[in-house]
């Protein structure tokens, strides 16, 4: 379940349904989030096409799905919650 994120655009699309605050790609983000709302562990999210990874370094603990070219969907896993949803270009 989503518990969290830092993204307000991501959050405001996600809860009222308003795409103000996200760029294109709505109906792909929207899979995503229902997805990984619906996940009950970081592994739930590793489907084809979505590039599921962890990140390295320093974000070690942040994992990222691919909406569009750059753009990824980055979370966090805290006990059985989503937390700090992104949307984000880290490259």
């Amino acid at each position: 379940m989503i518990r969290e994120f830092k993204h307000k655009g991501l959050e405001r699309f996600f809860t009222r349904d308003d795409p103000r605050g996200c760029p294109a790609h709505t109906a792909r983000i929207g899979r995503i989030l229902d997805r990984l709302n619906a996940a009950a562990k970081p592994k739930d999210m590793d489907l084809p096409g979505y590039r599921f990874h962890r990140l390295k370094g320093n974000r070690a603990n942040t994992h990222s799905v691919m909406v569009s070219g750059n753009l990824r969907i980055t979370f966090e896993w805290d006990g059985e919650d989503a937390v700090r949803v992104n949307l984000e270009d880290y490259h």
